[in-house]
């Protein structure tokens, strides 16, 4: 049976590219949650003012990866002491958030966090919010699956390319 975790780590094209290589992951949905405007759409979320997050709805098999081997994931693409920023995204839509759907995901994701703060790997605390989950609102279409339709853009090159490259590196076993 198949769980299901929102992580907003950034902006959502990133992490979608990221997740997309996962072996375990089925399916990743870019969308935005958290904020008070219903049927959000990029425009409105941009400003910043709705309150939504950019994020991600990874639906996975636990069987083949587990919540704390796709958290590590999370936490080594992006940058989760920076508030509300990633690299030159900045804005409360880009913040570094969990939407745990159920207790023992919160609980998962706290020993994650714990655990990186005791290694120290980090120069600053982690800022990473643990939320609810909310009504998730599906990005747009041309929003998902960004990265493979667009690699030659120039963000794509310059800032996602990066990030999977360094996935790629250090968990090399978990990729499809």
């Amino acid at each position: 049976m198949n769980e299901r975790i929102i992580l907003g780590g950034g902006c959502f094209w990133c992490t979608e590219a990221v997740f997309q290589r996962i072996k375990g992951v089925d399916s990743v949905i870019s969308g935005y949650m958290g904020g008070g405007t219903k049927n959000p759409n990029y425009m409105d979320v941009c400003t910043g003012l709705t309150g939504h997050i950019e994020v991600v709805q990874v639906s996975f098999q636990p069987n083949l990866i587990s919540l704390k081997d796709l958290l590590e994931v999370f936490f080594i693409s992006h940058d989760p002491t920076t508030l509300n920023r990633q690299g030159a995204d900045e804005g409360t839509q880009y913040k570094s958030v969990i939407f745990y759907e159920n207790e023992q995901q919160r609980l998962v994701a706290m020993d994650v966090i714990r655990t990186l703060e005791d290694s120290n790997i980090y120069d600053s605390p982690i800022v990473t919010e643990l939320v609810p989950s909310e009504i998730f609102y599906p990005a747009e279409d041309y929003h998902q699956n960004y990265y493979h339709l667009n690699k030659g853009q120039a963000y794509c090159s310059f800032v996602i390319t990066p990030k999977i490259q360094k996935v790629e590196r250090v968990f090399k076993e978990r990729l499809k």
